[in-house]
């Protein structure tokens, strides 16, 4: 194993426990205990597993339901919605080439996203939203519809509903302002500037830091965190990706998130054990556990 594979030191355990608000554990190497015994070890004591497809929706609900301190969030992720229309003939979404199945593979989804939603260990819909990084043109309205849809599942079932935004800030806040958010909205792996920091803040969105806050090229994420209302602030590992400095392009797990947490305490000026305090009681408000 080179040294880029090698899983970074554990850091040093923090003294008030907290959630990772959103990590894939499926896509991490080693079993669900393994992960949650290491992140426990340094005060991560809550993980909410997070779905992108049927699927891993699937596996999120059947892993939160066998483990007391994992909560689930079932979705279809927003490049998900236009494979399943559209088709995925390179098979990038790790299901094989697929052809597409139109709006009735889609709804035929949902009703799946549907009925895991109404589970009582599932807490989240999502991650749902808009990508225009990763889905050109002809996909949009696929994933338009599929992020209505959500909106609305998480509405129905009284469940929070987490955003995945990318270079698409304007269209997902139009979205949310048309359809109305639910109650608790949670943009993961928040990715705006201090300005959306603000719009957030004043519809009451709660936002979610990942370990790209650390990360030399991401001021504007500093800056959005400086002005976010502490107590709509959460922390998260989106793992195994956005692994934090100085561990970039290694490895992410829910074990790292005491390394985002300093970072973070450091940018809002404030202490360390204030800014876990917060995030717990945040995380259990924003996903009602």
């Amino acid at each position: 194993m080179s040294a880029k594979d090698a899983p970074p030191p554990l850091p040093e355990p923090l003294l008030v426990e907290v959630a990772d608000s959103h990590t894939h554990l499926d896509l991490q190497s080693g079993t669900v205990e393994e992960a949650l015994v290491k992140a426990a070890a340094v005060g991560v004591t809550t993980v909410v597993q997070v779905g992108c497809d049927v699927k891993g929706s699937r596996w999120a609900a059947e892993t939160a339901a066998a483990h007391e301190h994992v909560h689930a969030a079932v979705a279809l992720h927003p490049n998900e919605a236009p494979r399943i229309v559209l088709g995925d003939p390179d098979g990038w979404s790790r299901q094989g080439a697929r052809e597409g199945g139109g709006d009735a593979a889609l709804d035929e989804a949902l009703t799946e996203i549907d009925r895991l939603a109404a589970l009582p260990y599932v807490r989240g819909v999502g991650e749902t939203g808009l990508d225009f990084f990763r889905t050109g043109p002809e996909g949009i309205a696929a994933q338009e519809r599929s992020f209505r849809a959500h909106i609305e599942i998480a509405k129905r079932h009284g469940k929070a509903l987490v955003i995945h935004d990318r270079e698409a800030h304007a269209d997902v806040l139009r979205v949310l302002d048309e359809e109305g958010a639910p109650e608790r909205t949670v943009f993961h792996c928040y990715s705006g500037d201090a300005a959306m920091a603000e719009i957030c803040a004043a519809k009451g969105y709660y936002m979610s830091f990942a370990g790209n806050v650390t990360f030399k090229n991401a001021q504007h994420l500093r800056d959005a965190l400086a002005v976010a209302p502490l107590e709509l602030v959460l922390v998260e590992t989106d793992a195994p990706f956005l692994t934090p400095a100085p561990y970039r392009g290694r490895p992410n797990a829910p074990y790292l998130i005491p390394v985002t947490l300093r970072a973070m305490a450091q940018v809002r000026g404030i202490a360390e054990n204030e800014m876990a305090e917060a995030i717990a009681v945040n995380t259990a408000r924003a996903f009602g556990y």
